[in-house]
């Protein structure tokens, strides 16, 4: 793993299963709308050895022609919706601020959870962003100092913890710890 910039990784190693998945979805899902990764397959990416059932993303809100083109072709390369069949229920649960999930058919594990922008935190990670180049594709991340910020003072369990202190470690010359605390003092009056 390289640190080309604060807002650009490159990552050289062979993909995983989960990475393949996680590619084969963004790769789709980019076509249709902005989005970003958060939570723990940040730190995954990043070189943790742990386990993950769902990929979080969160996307910029689209209207239903758009998402109805992006729901037809996640059908077409074999994803379909856990929450219901149907790409209108889907798309009301998305309105109603409700996550959705998508895995590839006859599985449910690894599965994505995609929800649109709900608050000013979902807004700064689809804004603020970091580009990994995996291989030949591309992914975007939440930065780094956000998803610290965020294990650290909100989620606080084990292995949210473990997670922030990987990307501490991994990520030390490259983070800002002024703007960590800024997100900590936002967050701890937020939730």
């Amino acid at each position: 793993m390289k640190f080309i910039d604060k807002r650009t990784i490159e990552i050289n190693r062979e993909l995983s299963d989960l990475d393949r998945f996680t590619i084969d979805f963004i790769n789709i899902l980019s076509k249709y709308t902005d989005y970003v990764i958060v939570s723990g397959y940040v730190a995954i990416l990043l070189g943790r050895a742990r386990a993950s059932e769902d990929i979080d993303v969160i996307i910029k809100k689209i209207d239903f022609q758009n998402f109805t083109r992006l729901y037809n072709e996640l059908k077409k390369n074999y994803f379909y919706c856990l929450n219901a069949e149907k790409e209108k229920t889907v798309y009301s649960y998305l309105k109603d601020n409700l996550a959705v999930r998508f895995a590839k058919i006859d599985t449910m594990i690894p599965n994505i959870e995609m929800k649109w922008t709900r608050n000013e935190f979902d807004k700064i990670a689809l804004e603020k962003t970091i580009k990994v180049k995996i291989q030949k594709d591309l992914l975007r991340i939440s930065h780094l100092e956000l998803q610290i910020a965020f294990k650290e003072e909100i989620l606080k369990s084990p292995k949210d913890l473990d997670d922030a202190n990987h990307i501490r470690e991994v990520a030390k010359d490259y983070l800002d710890e002024k703007l960590i605390q800024k997100y900590k003092e936002m967050l701890h009056g937020f939730y």
